[in-house]
């Protein structure tokens, strides 16, 4: 356990040193990024990402996947516009909302569980589904709002932060102490690891599994309606390849794709170092920076992958050379 807890610390320090690194060149390069204002900006732009990240979170170290949520929360984020600019209240909304987000979930959930699919395969199916939605909803136009309650989501401030940042950080800490300290969180880790071997003990992957599709769910409506609020309109066009932002920030935080390794606190950094990679692009003007956004995505997703790797094949020499101890 002491070998197990000094390699997480090793992986975080690194994260750490790569986040600092990343801030120390921007604000070389542009003296305005290391700036109160700016670091706000980053936690605001970083807020939907982060809680679409805490979904991943889970479902990964699950060997689980879900490429939805960027349509999800676009479907969801128009779901609610037009309703409110139809006179539906903002707690009727928010109710129609999640559990519309609830129901996509179970969906993903059962074309996993019960018809067998891959993750990746059933929830792309979604991803396209939801996408269509969010275009034939509000026939390809984007919708205004002018609900007040939602306008003071989106604007509503307490010790300067903004009420998304607040959510995420609430979102991180609940997520991360679920994952850490319960039943459930160690279940999510043991189907991570071994399927079957959890189900011999009397676990229910199957529940497990559906309970985090569901959660991601939860969490894209949210991210949907506040996404919404921000902008004060509902876009069908939103939150294109988000999350493979979620997905690479999770990575870079650690969590191994093959399953049942990884923890919040490293999803937390990368979701800042992806942000503030992001944002720092386009400040320093550089020529079609957005677009070099993809490939930096790209590049730092493939650096996180590298690193899964060989902690996997790190881990695997471990346990061989422990085995041979023990016998």
């Amino acid at each position: 356990m002491k070998k197990k807890g000094l390699r997480i610390n090793g992986n975080l320090i690194v994260l750490v040193i790569a986040l600092v690194v990343v801030i120390a060149v921007f604000s070389l390069l542009n003296r305005n990024y290391f700036t109160t204002i700016n670091m706000v900006n980053i936690l605001i732009a970083a807020s939907l990402v982060g809680l679409v990240a805490i979904g991943h979170t889970y479902l990964i170290i699950e060997g689980q996947n879900d490429l939805s949520p960027g349509s999800l929360v676009a479907f969801l984020g128009v779901l609610s516009a037009l309703l409110v600019s139809r006179g539906v209240g903002f707690a009727p909304t928010l109710l129609v909302t999640m559990v519309v987000g609830a129901i996509v979930g179970l969906c993903n959930a059962f074309m996993v569980n019960q018809l067998k699919l891959e993750a990746f395969i059933a929830t792309l199916v979604t991803q396209s589904i939801m996408r269509g939605f969010a275009y034939i909803i509000c026939d390809g136009k984007s919708i205004g709002i002018t609900d007040q309650t939602f306008i003071w989501v989106g604007k509503a401030r307490l010790l300067g932060l903004p009420f998304s940042v607040w959510l995420m950080i609430i979102a991180f800490i609940i997520g991360g102490v679920i994952l850490a300290k319960t039943r459930f969180g160690r279940s999510v880790y043991a189907i991570g690891g071994n399927a079957q071997a959890a189900r011999l003990a009397g676990m229910n992957p199957k529940r497990i599994v559906t309970i985090s599709f569901v959660t991601m769910g939860l969490l894209c409506s949210v991210g949907g309606i506040v996404y919404v609020a921000r902008l004060q309109s509902g876009q069908p066009a939103a939150n294109i390849n988000l999350e493979f932002d979620a997905i690479t920030a999770v990575i870079l935080g650690g969590v191994s794709f093959s399953g049942g390794v990884g923890n919040m606190l490293g999803t937390v950094i990368g979701v800042l170092l992806i942000q503030s990679f992001n944002t720092g692009l386009n400040m320093v003007g550089i020529p079609n920076a957005n677009f070099w956004q993809y490939v930096g995505k790209g590049a730092l997703l493939l650096i996180a992958l590298t690193a899964d790797y060989i902690r996997k094949v790190n881990n695997e020499k471990r346990l061989l050379a422990e085995s041979k101890k023990n016998r």
